[in-house]
């Protein structure tokens, strides 16, 4: 973890060094080996590394900094800031006024996209490993460009003839105070087209926005009031179904999982036994099991304003009546003291020594 945690630490030394170098000394510092090497890893390994970490909404761990719907949208802007950047870092010679106006505005678009996702994120650590030294390069790149195609300007004698090229060279060719400003306008315009290309493989027009809004927990998520009352840990098919109708799914006390105090029925004390005895005889079965069933958790928790209707909750409940009954001969015919392990679910560590003492 420490050699992960240092190697992804270098793109942002070298960044913040080759800045600094740049602002006291007119130029950067750092070696272009060294640069082509830290490049890809501010670049690419880092963007991905970061979007691979929670890739789904969820209430109870990690969840998706961007909507998993509205995700093409960003990868796309990702992608082609990405290329914008190789292409000025790489390039010996200026494009078209047109092309070289499309490059400058994607760069800038990746410093705002940035700056909008370290907000966003709320995370000084990713911001600082992630987000500032993609920043830092990408604003080195832009003065290059800005350098490069001055001189062309000054030496090369070229002269737009068409009306969108006499525009674009006039405003490459201002001062950057208003050259880049001009530009970050301009960058609402293919941001339109963006979108409206983007639509032909299902996206929406605001999924740009809504990429950062339909998330959990962050900066810009305006879905948070979907977590409301969703007891994390406790979303499972036998732990919704004791929270049905008294009289049909007979709550028998409370119980305590991961500092929440949950209703137990007997249906649910024989299940949590069931597992438990699995996970003592056979760890990488129950593993497996596990797995799988974690999923109808992160499902049912998803859906928890349909579960948590007392209807559904008594449905489940005797849905789930064969599976109580296999557990509980499971129970019978292999642990030595099977309503001692079933009595003991759900208790302080105190309580269940006693019972096991008993």
């Amino acid at each position: 973890m420490i050699a992960i945690l240092i190697f992804i630490s270098f793109p942002a030394i070298f960044s913040f060094i080759n800045f600094i170098g740049f602002v006291t000394r007119g130029k950067p510092i750092v070696n272009i080996f060294i640069l082509r090497i830290m490049e890809p890893g501010a670049f690419i390994f880092l963007p991905w590394l970061y979007i691979s970490m929670a890739t789904e909404n969820d209430c109870c761990g990690d969840s998706a900094a961007f909507s998993p719907q509205h995700l093409p949208t960003i990868l796309t802007i990702i992608i082609l800031c990405v290329a914008a950047y190789f292409y000025s870092s790489y390039r010996k010679k200026i494009s078209s006024p047109v092309v070289e106006i499309i490059v400058n505005s994607l760069l800038l678009m990746c410093i705002g996209l940035n700056i909008i996702i370290a907000i966003h994120t709320n995370d000084l650590f990713l911001a600082t490993l992630g987000n500032m030294p993609i920043i830092l390069f990408t604003i080195l790149v832009l003065v290059k460009n800005h350098k490069l195609f001055m001189e062309f300007s000054n030496h090369s004698g070229f002269k737009p003839n068409k009306m969108v090229e006499k525009l674009c060279w006039r405003i490459l060719t201002s001062k950057p105070i208003i050259k880049f400003p001009v530009i970050l306008v301009i960058c609402l315009p293919i941001l339109f087209i963006l979108s409206a290309l983007l639509l032909l493989i299902g996206q929406k027009p605001d999924s740009l926005v809504r990429a950062f809004t339909d998330t959990y927990k962050h900066g810009f998520s305006q879905w948070d009031h979907k977590c409301d009352n969703v007891q994390c840990g406790g979303h499972y098919l036998c732990s919704v179904a004791a929270n049905g109708h008294k009289k049909i799914v007979r709550p028998k006390r409370l119980g305590i999982r991961k500092g929440n105090y949950i209703i137990c029925n007997r249906q649910l004390l024989i299940s949590n036994a069931f597992e438990e005895l699995l996970q003592e005889n056979l760890p990488q079965l129950h593993k497996s099991i596990r797995k799988q069933y974690n999923k109808v958790g992160n499902f049912v928790h998803r859906y928890y304003s349909v579960f948590n209707i007392k209807i559904i909750s008594d449905l489940i409940y005797l849905l789930m009546k064969p599976l109580e009954w296999i557990f509980l001969i499971t129970l019978y015919t292999f642990s030595r003291k099977p309503e001692n392990r079933i009595a003991k679910q759900y208790l302080s560590f105190s309580d269940r020594q006693k019972i096991e003492n008993s």
